[in-house]
């Protein structure tokens, strides 16, 4: 098969993870860009991404994009 029949065939996913660092205490965690709920940093617990309907809203740093 060709590769774009199998790219036809077998979509890409649209929402992607994301390495994010804390604004406030450097902490680095992976979040989804599509995240349903707010998600809070693991070490002070300050917000990280707050849901907007579709895609989220980083209020953190974005470091990479993760396939």
């Amino acid at each position: 098969m060709a590769r774009i029949e199998m790219e036809r065939l077998i979509p890409r996913p649209s929402s992607r993870f994301l390495l994010a660092s804390c604004l406030h205490c450097g902490n680095k965690q992976i979040i989804n860009d599509s995240a349903k709920t707010k998600i809070v940093c693991n070490v002070c617990g300050e917000a990280l991404a707050v849901p907007q309907g579709g895609k989220a809203k980083i209020l953190g740093k974005i470091e990479s994009i993760l396939d």
